[in-house]
């Protein structure tokens, strides 16, 4: 079992509010609406909750999720996008959200992803872009800076300005990405930790640290954190890359 797998399977068990996946799915969900036009069979990747299959629109929904906790949650199955095989021209939609940010070959993932599609379909999706996590990030300098070494504490996420060149080069066609920034507030360091961990959101690096931080760089990092903030608060930003692409027609 990869990390990965692992990260999203503890989510799973932790039963987290996925409030920044549930508020990038109904996005996608509203701006399905707006296209007129009947889906047959739709691929949901990414399903954190079982109700997400009932709301897409289309005659056919399947679901795969990178954890086979919240696979078989939603009655679906486990896969890993960039070892994928699909079936080859089976979806006219295609639905990913919030797994694709940490896949380790995105380039390969989004090929693997077209090749499931038939002429004409449509690839919708959110994942998680460079500008997330601003102050985790800045606290994570402070601890490096207490305990005397860098290291890569935040995974690293996709800038915005990469997404539609790397759907073109999969063989997409037409694609238009937007971001959604959205701000939430912790009373530390210690709960927007936890919140992560409850969205498989924490570093799934091979380099990462495999040591607990010493306790001068726990507290420097708390500290930094504390004192971006007013006292009571501290702002974090979450950056949701929201992007669609169709394949090109007969």
């Amino acid at each position: 079992m990869t990390l990965r797998t692992m990260r999203r399977a503890r989510a799973a068990r932790i039963g987290g509010d996925p409030f920044l996946a549930e508020r990038a799915f109904q996005d996608i969900v509203e701006r399905l609406e707006l296209i007129r036009r009947e889906f047959d069979r739709a691929l949901l990747i990414g399903c954190p909750d079982a109700s997400w299959r009932g709301r897409l629109r289309a005659d056919r929904v399947d679901v795969v999720d990178p954890g086979p906790r919240f696979a078989a949650a939603a009655g679906g199955e486990p896969i890993i996008e960039d070892r994928w095989q699909p079936e080859p021209g089976a979806y006219d939609l295609i639905v990913a959200v919030g797994t694709l940010d940490t896949v380790n070959d995105l380039p390969r993932a989004l090929a693997r992803i077209r090749g499931a599609m038939r002429a004409d379909a449509l690839l919708i999706g959110a994942m998680s872009g460079g500008e997330t996590l601003p102050r985790l990030r800045s606290a994570m300098r402070a601890a490096d800076a207490a305990a005397g070494a860098a290291a890569p504490h935040v995974h690293p996420r996709i800038e915005a300005s990469m997404v539609a060149p790397l759907l073109i080069a999969a063989g997409f066609t037409a694609p238009v990405v937007d971001i959604d920034r959205v701000d939430a507030g912790y009373r530390s360091l210690g709960a927007l930790v936890a919140d992560l961990r409850a969205m498989g959101a924490t570093n799934i690096l091979t380099e990462r640290p495999r040591n607990w931080l010493p306790k001068p760089a726990v507290a420097a990092a708390t500290e930094h954190f504390a004192r971006a903030g007013d006292g009571e608060r501290t702002i974090e930003t979450f950056e949701i890359l929201h992007f669609a692409a169709w394949t090109a027609g007969n």
